[in-house]
């Protein structure tokens, strides 16, 4: 117990000091506390605009996001796939040409010429790949690369038909050496397969021994392999593979597609 007369001085509560009057009126000092009041809130509401603006950022970036075209996909060559049984597969709407047309930059300039491994894009445009950095080189080589960026753009693709078929195989043919012409492989195409590229021979004695002959031009697997034309399909199917490894052989036993005129 405190001595007598001592008595402990009460303390003040600071809100309470804070509203004391300090000159007349009373009410000096409540300025102070009511714009301390103010900054508080305008401190706490400043963190909270700036969580709505982060997380509005997001959202609007979200939609801002080019979306992927729906039924896109890409698609892994494998041995034996041509651009044509691909669209097949694949149900392209334009057939081969749209799907060349649509991986022209990673194809290149003959449809014909794809590999495993290659990615194509199936309902898309695709993009071109990558080009390395263009290395100092002279004026005379930047010319030459020039002008055969120039042939490849010239490139026509050929028709997914017989006459396409034929057409392209004589040009890789003539890049082979291997003689023939239109005519002489249109006749016997029409003798050994009437134009069907999926025509088998289940009947004759090739059949009989396990071999069966196949496709434009009636080729038996053997000779298939032996006189395959390098940068054609693997598939004896494949229409423009089927013709070329035909006139490869003709040409090794008879001197030309064209001097056949019956079964060989």
């Amino acid at each position: 117990m405190p001595a007598k007369g001592k008595h402990r001085r009460p303390r003040s509560n600071p809100l309470t000091r804070g509203f004391a009057a300090a000159g007349a009126g009373g009410a000096v000092l409540a300025l102070p506390l009511i714009a301390a009041t103010g900054a508080n809130a305008a401190e706490k509401s400043a963190p909270a605009a700036a969580s709505a603006g982060k997380a509005a950022a997001p959202a609007a970036a979200e939609k801002a996001a080019p979306q992927k075209k729906a039924g896109t996909k890409t698609y892994s060559v494998v041995s034996g796939d041509y651009l044509s049984k691909i669209a097949d597969e694949q149900d392209v709407r334009g057939g081969w040409q749209e799907l060349y047309e649509d991986n022209r930059e990673v194809v290149g300039g003959n449809p014909s010429l794809i590999h495993p491994g290659l990615k194509l894009t199936i309902g898309a445009k695709a993009k071109a790949p990558a080009k390395p950095a263009a290395k100092a080189t002279p004026a005379a080589d930047r010319a030459d690369r020039s002008q055969a960026r120039a042939a490849v753009a010239k490139t026509t693709p050929y028709t997914n038909d017989l006459d396409g078929w034929i057409k392209e195989s004589l040009a890789i043919m003539a890049k082979h050496g291997i003689p023939g012409t239109y005519e002489g492989i249109h006749r016997n195409i029409m003798r050994e397969s009437s134009g069907n590229p999926r025509a088998i021979n289940n009947w004759d004695s090739n059949a009989v021994a396990g071999t069966p002959s196949k496709g434009l031009l009636q080729v038996i697997a053997p000779t298939f392999a032996a006189y395959h034309v390098p940068g054609t399909s693997m598939d004896s199917y494949d229409p423009v593979a089927n013709i070329t490894a035909a006139c490869n052989y003709a040409a090794d036993r008879y001197g030309s597609i064209d001097n056949v005129n019956g079964p060989y």
